[in-house]
C-alpha cells in the first residue's frame, strides 16, 4: 500500500475510531479490542462480545492503530513493538491504551477510564478506610489483579482528600488515567514518558515538592518499592498499587523482592508504615447487568504489627477474620455476604474463597439458621 493511499486510510479510519468509542461508551464497556481477522470486540460486564460488523482487515487494524496513537508513541511502538498511552474522548471519557504488535499484525486494547468518580460507598467500602484518609503519614495499598478496579478505588480516594483536606498531592502514573482538578488541594500529576522518566526517579523528586499526599501508579520494581516506603516513612501518605491478592500475599511479595540481608529492615519499615492493605476482586452480578467488588482489608493494629514484624504473615489472616471492629474485612466473609443477598452466583462464592470447603460449611450454617434447606 502507497503512502499516499495508507494516509487516506488512516483518515477513514479515523471515523470509525470515533464510532467505536462512542459506542464503547454507550455499551457500559469496559475494554475495546481491535485484531486482524475479527470485528471490534467489547466487553461488557466481564464478557468479550463482537460489534455487528465485518471482520478487520490488517490494513484496517494498522490504519486503525496509525489514526489512535500520537506520534512519539508509534514511533515507540515501532521500535519497541508496543507503547501505552491515553486518548482522550471528549468529555464522555477517557481511555487507556495499549497499542502494540502481535502475529506481525497490529492491535489494539483500550481500557474506558470513566469520567465520573464513585463514592467509597457506591464502590462498598466500609466508613473505617475513609477514615484513613487522614492519616498524616504512612503506606496505603490497593491491590488485586488486573481489571479488579484498583484505579477506580484509588482514584475515589483522592477524590475525597482533594474535596475535603487542603493538601498538595502529587500522582505519578502510566498513563494519567483519571485527571484531578485542584479543588480543596494543589495536584501535581505527572506522567511516565512525558514528565519524568521513571516511578522511582518521580518519587525521589516528589519529596522536594512540598508534597503531603503521593499516588504511586504501580509498585512495579524494587527501586519503586524502596521510594515508595521512603517517602511513607518520612511523613507523607502515599498510595500504592500491586497486582496480588491478599494482605499477607502483598506484604510477602514486597519483602521477597529485597535482597536477603534487607528484608528484616524491610519488615520493620512495613511494620511501623504499612496503613492498609486494600485487596479487591470485581464479580458478575446475578441480580442485575453489572460487576460487584469482594474486598478483604486488613487495617494496621499493634497484633498485625508484630506478626509483619515478626515474620509471622500466615496469622493475619486470622487477625482480619476478627478485625471487624477495626474496619477489617475477610475476603470469604465478604464473598458470603455477596452471595446470601443474592449478589452473586455460588460458583463465584466457592471458586473464588481462600477456604472454600470452610465457605461452604459456613454456608450450611446460614441456611439452616434461616430455615432453608
Amino acid at each position: 500500500m502507497s503512502t499516499e493511499v495508507f494516509e487516506a486510510k488512516i483518515e477513514e479510519m479515523k471515523g470509525l475510531l470515533q464510532e467505536l468509542l462512542q459506542a464503547t461508551v454507550d455499551e457500559g464497556s469496559s475494554d475495546l479490542h481491535i485484531r486482524v481477522g475479527l470485528p471490534p470486540m467489547l466487553r461488557v460486564h466481564g464478557n468479550l462480545t463482537p460489534l455487528d460488523m465485518p471482520a478487520l482487515t490488517p490494513e484496517e487494524t494498522r490504519a486503525l492503530v496509525y489514526a489512535a496513537t500520537p506520534e512519539d508513541k508509534l514511533k515507540e511502538l515501532e521500535s519497541d513493538g508496543g507503547a501505552d498511552y491515553a486518548l482522550p474522548f471528549g468529555d464522555q471519557a477517557r481511555f487507556r491504551v495499549s497499542a502494540f504488535k502481535e502475529r506481525n499484525h497490529y492491535a489494539l486494547v483500550l481500557r474506558q477510564i470513566p469520567t465520573k468518580m464513585l463514592t467509597l460507598e457506591q464502590i462498598g467500602l466500609p466508613q473505617q478506610v475513609k477514615e484513613l484518609l487522614w492519616k498524616p503519614r504512612g503506606l496505603i495499598l490497593v491491590t488485586g489483579p488486573t481489571g479488579s478496579g484498583k484505579t477506580t478505588t484509588l482514584a475515589s480516594m483522592l477524590n475525597i482528600i482533594n474535596e475535603q483536606r487542603a493538601v498538595h498531592m502529587i500522582t505519578v502514573e502510566d498513563p494519567i488515567e483519571y485527571y484531578h482538578p485542584h479543588k480543596g488541594c494543589v495536584v501535581t500529576q505527572r506522567e511516565i514518558g512525558h514528565d519524568v522518566p521513571s516511578f522511582a526517579e518521580a518519587i525521589r523528586r516528589a519529596l522536594r515538592q512540598d508534597p503531603d499526599v503521593i499516588l504511586v501508579g504501580e509498585m512495579r520494581d524494587l527501586e519503586t518499592m524502596q521510594a515508595a516506603i521512603t517517602a511513607a516513612e518520612t511523613g507523607h501518605l502515599v498510595f500504592a498499587t500491586l497486582h496480588t491478592t491478599g494482605a499477607a500475599e502483598t506484604i510477602n511479595r514486597i519483602v521477597d523482592a529485597f535482597p536477603i540481608d534487607q528484608q528484616e529492615q524491610v519488615r520493620t519499615q512495613l511494620a511501623d508504615g504499612l496503613v492498609a492493605v486494600i485487596s479487591q476482586l470485581l464479580l458478575p452480578r446475578v441480580d442485575k447487568p453489572g460487576r460487584v467488588a469482594a474486598f478483604e482489608i486488613m487495617i494496621q493494629t499493634p497484633a498485625i504489627r508484630s506478626r509483619i514484624r515478626d515474620n509471622k504473615t500466615f496469622q493475619i489472616a486470622s487477625d482480619i477474620q476478627t478485625g471487624a471492629k477495626y474496619g477489617m474485612v475477610a475476603l470469604d466473609s465478604h464473598l458470603l455476604e455477596l452471595y446470601m443477598s443474592g449478589k452473586i452466583a455460588y460458583d463465584e462464592l466457592v471458586t473464588k474463597s481462600r477456604d472454600p470447603d470452610t465457605i461452604v460449611a459456613k454456608l450450611k450454617e446460614e441456611l439452616q439458621a434461616q430455615g432453608r434447606r
